[in-house]
């Protein structure tokens, strides 16, 4: 399976535009971290498709344990909020929270938040908001995109900081995971995509292995494994260079994630599903 190819990253003047005031969000966690890096190479372009077909809504909220080996280190949710309008344009409007558990603020304190917004269709990203606080790390930057000219312009505390050439259909780390959802999933499928965190472009690839049934705490479940290729995507995953990263999709219309599991450098982390809410 190829893995990820980067793209340059250009240094050019920024679109004159006035940013609209950022309130700072205490943001959250490592093990965020692993959460929003593992959302990063899930997906392939699909062909443009009716909203109403899409097997996620405004009100769907899926809900996750998280572990640092088997300690319960945190919790984490991925939620699709109301549709609305964004840098001028219709879009849907995704969420992930990620927090650490009371025992584990005392040493490792993690809030961390991450918002995109996409075009009704699914077809490309339109703007990308992150919001990170893990020990005493902390991070905040969005991503606008830029349709007509294939560029993702970055800015932090409301600086122009980076662009990127992209190519089209690009998407951002969180609304890679809703494109893939998309897709229909057999063993043995392939998918590759591009994404950019405003930084840099990569290709990611993903194959779907196996079936399997699994148990979590949110029952039981018909699955397909997916297995990411992990090797560009860069944080505890660039440190670890045997890093895994496996994700349980379940087979069904819904296609929804119910458990992921990581091998990193600093040990291994699982997220299990604890409870899922349809759309309205």
């Amino acid at each position: 399976m190829q893995g990820p190819r980067a793209r340059q990253a250009l240094t050019i003047r920024p679109p004159d535009r006035t940013l609209p005031p950022m309130k700072p969000l205490r943001a959250l966690a490592a093990l965020g971290a692993v959460l929003f890096a593992l959302l990063l190479p899930l997906a392939a372009r699909p062909a443009a498709a009716a909203q109403a077909a899409l097997p996620f809504g405004p009100g769907e909220k899926i809900s996750y344990n998280l572990y640092w080996t088997f300690i319960l280190a945190g919790s984490a949710t991925l939620e699709t909020l109301d549709s609305g309008q964004v840098e001028g344009r219709q879009a849907m409007h995704f969420r992930a929270l990620a927090k650490s558990t009371p025992f584990i603020d005392t040493f490792y304190k993690v809030r961390d938040s991450i918002e995109s917004w996409v075009d009704p269709a699914v077809t490309h990203a339109i703007l990308y908001r992150k919001d990170q606080s893990e020990g005493d790390y902390v991070r905040n930057y969005i991503v606008r995109f830029d349709k007509n000219g294939n560029v993702a312009y970055r800015y932090s505390k409301g600086n122009f900081k980076n662009a990127v050439i992209i190519p089209t259909g690009s998407f951002d780390p969180l609304s890679m995971l809703f494109l893939f959802r998309t897709r229909p999933l057999a063993v043995g499928y392939e998918f590759a995509a591009p994404v950019t965190d405003g930084e840099k472009s990569i290709t990611g690839t993903a194959k779907v292995v196996k079936r399997e049934t699994i148990k979590t705490p949110a029952g039981e479940f018909d699955t397909l494994l997916v297995e990411p290729d992990v090797r560009n995507i860069g944080g505890v995953f660039r440190k670890s260079p045997d890093a895994t990263l496996q994700v349980w999709i379940t087979n069904d219309a819904r296609r929804i994630p119910v458990r992921v599991k990581s091998k990193v450098v600093v040990g291994h982390f699982s997220m299990e599903m604890t409870g899922y809410e349809p759309p309205k």
